[in-house]
Formats: structure tokens, sequence, C-alpha cells
């Protein structure tokens, strides 16, 4: 049917590769000239079908770069199903592309943060230990000698990039990397391994059936221990707001104690997945908490990892909202707790699920 159907699209700035639309209409060719979009400003573009083109009464299609190698996908660099639209005179479509394929990577390796490995036997002496920690820093870090960044601790260092371990690996590098193309990586990460047999003991702030808790001094560590040396050797933003904390499972369970006892710490908050069954006193704990300050709280669940796995987030959520509601002797006092709560319906209590999540958290709680 003829057609003047209009696409237009918006795309982060970030990309000087030339723009396509690829669908049932071209047989799927992918960077065909006839079909390449105008650029009107930095990441908008517009194309106009002819007028005269036959078009079937639905079409399918998809943005690319000039190839499948460069094709659009979701803010996590996952692959996106085709887009449809039913064809109707005078449509103007409006489509945004988070993200692109760069020579079939998700990611231009060359945006790949720069991996230090801080100390193979960092001393712990609240605990006795010592631990491994590793510093990932901005791909560009070195070309902005006067900028600071703020910082992310993230716990159970083995399974967050490269290979990870057999648990697998969040791949943060590549997440990081993929993020870089929208200006979202200017953010130091601090990985920290876990203690092996004593990441349960390390991870919970009450003695359990497994055993005893010994999180404060844990959390104690990373406060007084390793964030001054880190603000030391590193050009960090050291305060609250620009200082966060994560994990996942019992990584996420002691990210929240972080927040709950140091505020004045920690004021960003990436909560996977935490084990809250394990401490059924942090409900309580979150409704007597107050924040000084600002604080973001980014929490996740599946609902594929149990039947309680999002009861709970949800009940640890409501449990910080009704911390910030008015009291009797404050007047209109804002919330200072700004929370997101994300449930995927298909998550399950694996790497895979958080690695998809965390660019979402990183931008969430930093951008």
């Amino acid at each position: 049917m003829p057609s003047s159907l209009r696409l237009e699209l918006f795309t982060p700035a970030t990309d000087d590769r030339p723009v396509f639309i690829s669908g049932n209409f071209c047989d799927w060719l992918p960077d065909l000239e006839s079909f390449e979009m105008q650029a009107t400003s930095p990441g908008h573009y517009l194309f106009d079908f002819p007028a005269d083109l036959a078009l079937p009464d639905t079409i399918e299609y998809k943005y690319t770069r000039g190839g499948w190698d460069h094709v659009e996908l979701d803010a996590t660099g996952e692959a996106v199903p085709n887009r449809s639209l039913d064809v109707g005179a005078g449509t103007l479509e409006q489509d945004y592309v988070p993200h692109w394929r760069w020579f079939g990577l998700p990611y231009n390796p060359d945006h790949l943060p720069i991996i230090e490995l801080y100390s193979r036997e960092f001393k712990v002496p609240q605990l006795g230990r010592t631990r491994r920690i590793h510093v990932l820093l901005p791909y560009d870090y070195a070309l902005h000698p006067d900028k600071r960044y703020p910082v992310l601790y993230l716990h159970d260092g083995q399974n967050l990039f490269g290979q990870g371990s057999d648990y697998g690996s969040w791949e943060i590098d590549k997440k990081m990397a993929m993020l870089a193309t929208r200006q979202r990586h200017e953010i130091i990460l601090v990985s920290i391994d876990h203690g092996d047999e004593e990441r349960i003991e390390e991870f919970t702030l009450h003695p359990t059936r497994m055993g005893k808790a010994r999180g404060v001094f844990y959390l104690d560590f990373i406060r007084n221990t390793l964030k001054p040396v880190i603000d030391t050797k590193f050009r960090t933003l050291p305060d609250s707001v620009n200082t966060g904390i994560g994990g996942s499972s019992l990584g996420g369970l002691i990210s929240i104690y972080a927040g709950l006892r140091h505020p004045d710490i920690f004021g960003r908050l990436m909560v996977f997945s935490p084990s809250l069954w394990i401490s059924p006193k942090i409900y309580f704990d979150a409704i007597r908490f107050q924040s000084p300050g600002p604080m973001k709280v980014y929490v996740y669940g599946g609902e594929q990892e149990s039947s309680y796995m999002v009861p709970n987030i949800q009940r640890f959520n409501n449990a910080l909202i009704r911390q910030g509601q008015k009291r009797d002797d404050v007047v209109d006092q804002p919330n200072p707790i700004d929370i997101h709560l994300s449930v995927d319906p298909s998550g399950t209590h694996q790497e895979t699920h958080w690695s998809r999540e965390f660019p979402k958290a990183v931008e969430w709680l930093f951008y």
C-alpha cells in the first residue's frame, strides 16, 4: 500500500557510524543506501519511506549501524526482538536505541576498564586475615588527570569479571565497556574477594545455625581500612553520595547493613537477590533506620529464585518506605531514601541475571 510513513530515532550521541533501517520491506538487507537514515542532530535520525514504496500492512524492522554485527541492542547489551508497526497514512513512529553491537561484540574492547590487582594479600586486621583486592578504573582514567570519580565497592570479587569462578561471572568489565558508549562508565570499582569458607560469617551480622556472625568486622574493614587507602591512592569522590557498595545473595544482605549501619559512608546500595531469610531482624532494622542524608537503594530479585525471594524484597522495600513516612514531630520532611525495586519474572539465583541487571543498577544509582 502507498505510504507516508516516517521513522524517528533517538540514540546516545557517542557514535559516528551511519544508521540504517532494515526489515521485511527490503529482504532484511542491513546496509542498503536507500534505507540510510538522515542525521538531523547528534543522536537524532529520520527516515521517510518513499510514498510510492509498497509496504506490507505490518512492517517488521530493526536498526543497524551498517551490518548485523552492528545491530541495535537493549540497555544491558542483549539482543532485541524485531520491531513491528501497523502502517497507516501519515504515521510517525518514534524509537529509541540505547546500545549497538560493535563488530559483533556488545561492547567496544577499547573501552574495557583498566583492571589493577591492587593487592593479592591486603591485610584485614579486623578479621586477622588477608584479602585479594582489584581496582577497575575507567578506560580513560589517565586522560583526565584532574577528574575525580565515585566509587562502588563490590563483594565476591571471584565472580565479578573475566571468566569469574565455577559459579560464573557478572562480567562487570564488559558491562562497564558497554556503559562507556553512552558515557556512563565514570566510576571506580573496587572488587573484594570473599573469604571462601568464612564467607557466611563475614556477610552476616546476627549468629545463625550456620555459624557466628562477623559482618560488623568486615564492614569495619571496608570503611576504616580499605576505603581510606582507596581514597588516598586513587582520585575518588569520598563522600557518601558518591560511595556505593553492592553484591548478591549474602553480598546483597551485607550491603544493606552497610547502608543501615554506616549511611554516612555508603549512600548508594546495589542489592541483588539478598538473603533476607537468614536475618529476619533486618525488616525491623529498616523501619527504625533514619538516614542522615540522601541515599539511593537499588533492589533486584527474580521470581524463579525461590517462592520467598520477591515477597521478601517487597517487604524490605515497604519497610524502607514506612521509615520515610512523616512523623508527628517532623513537618514536611522529604524521604531522603530513593528506592528502586526491580523484579525479573525469569530471574534465577545466578550470575547471569545479576550481570544483566548490573548496568541498569549502575546507571540508576550514579546517573
